[in-house]
């Protein structure tokens, strides 16, 4: 069977899956509960120093789904929720304990702050002390708090990705992902930004905005709050070409840095994909919160009997192998124009050939005539 275990970049993953930020990690008890089914890690829901700011809404999801009669056909999934509103002093206690009870288990500090140092570092300090495994820094929520300058607002800009990971990586003693925004033309700009500032590690990608649909009846926007509603991040098996492509700009961009990727993942088969587009591990949120966190253990078997199946021993033996097959447009040209050249070649050597061998044989046919006419 194949050893699923997997270092990435110091850390120890009993399994290459990770529960994604989000409501899938909204407290210790689902995040115990969670490690306790067999997830390899897990990043808490984004936490602040202060949640007084943070109001989350009802509603806030939306689904679109390929079949409305069948509730669990969801092909995209839009949120418009915020980080978490709870207390800043209760995850401190809690993350603390969620480790202390599952120390071989990865545990990940979502971390978000304005645009302030001073806050960084007292995030960054204070929530380490709790024994966390490492930090994922959200700059890249593409939805909420724009006005404090937080998430995406952050993202897009590489100077800003630079100096706030540079806050974070001085003040951290353990490893420091930055959390790219999907929402920029070039997503190799704030991702490469991030590593000139020391992070270990990228993940990507984060939601996309969006706007889920309208409602025909009212003509209101979807989710509906009171009559209204904003662009909210979009998930689920729909972005995951999205993702893919993004999370192979940046393997290739950055070559030696650790990446995490996500983005609409709900089989193994999926997560093998991102893992051959140099992902060294994957994160769910959306497939588990609609499949359930027991999806698991259909992932672990996925994994397994595929690398089995193909004889990969190890989970590394995945990483990045598809990486070389990408090129430019130029370059499919050049290589199409090479190929047609040499089949070209070979078909012309096959008809030299093949009249060669028609010339001999009308030659001998000729000889035998001659002599049975002698």
């Amino acid at each position: 069977m194949a050893n699923l275990s997997i270092e990435v970049g110091g850390l120890k993953y009993p399994n290459p899956f990770v529960l994604a930020s989000g409501p899938p990690g909204t407290n210790a008890r689902v995040i115990k509960r969670s490690f306790s089914l067999g997830w390899g890690g897990i990043a808490c829901k984004t936490i602040s120093l202060d949640n007084s700011k943070v109001h989350n809404l009802v509603p806030r999801y939306g689904k679109l789904r390929w079949d409305e009669s069948d509730r669990k056909s969801v092909l995209g999934f839009q949120n418009i929720e915020l980080i978490s509103d709870r207390a800043f002093d209760v995850w401190l206690d809690e993350l603390a304990d969620c480790k202390q009870a599952y120390p071989d288990r990865m545990l990940i500090a979502s971390v978000m702050e304005e645009y302030e140092k001073d806050a960084w570092v007292e995030i960054i300090e204070r929530t380490q002390a709790t024994g966390i495994d490492a930090f994922e820094l959200n700059l890249s929520c593409p939805h909420g708090l724009p006005e404090r300058k937080m998430g995406a607002a952050m993202g897009q800009d590489p100077k800003i990705v630079e100096e706030v990971t540079g806050w974070a990586v001085q003040a951290s003693k353990v490893p420091v992902y930055a959390k790219m925004t999907p929402n920029i033309t070039d997503p190799r700009e704030p991702a490469q930004a991030a590593v000139r500032a020391g992070a270990a590690g990228i993940s990507a990608i984060n939601t996309i905005l969006c706007v889920i649909g309208i409602d025909l009846d009212t003509y209101r926007p979807m989710p509906t709050v009171e009559g209204y509603s904003e662009p909210g991040g979009y998930s689920g098996r729909a972005v995951r070409p999205i993702a893919l492509r993004q999370v192979m700009e940046i393997a290739r961009a950055c070559p030696d840095t650790i990446i995490s990727g996500m983005g609409g993942i709900e089989t193994a088969t999926d997560a093998v994909q991102f893992l051959l587009a140099g992902a060294h591990n994957v994160q769910l949120c959306t497939g588990a919160m609609i499949q359930g966190y027991e999806i698991i253990e259909g992932l672990c078997e996925g994994l397994s009997k595929f690398m089995d199946d193909r004889g990969f021993k190890k989970v590394e033996d995945l990483v990045g192998k598809s990486l070389p097959y990408f090129t430019t447009h130029a370059d499919l040209v050049e290589r199409q124009l090479a190929a047609k050249r040499e089949r070209a070649g070979e078909a012309n050597r096959d008809e030299m050939w093949q009249g060669n061998i028609a010339s001999e044989t009308d030659s001998l046919t000729a000889e035998n005539e001659k002599k049975r006419d002698q």
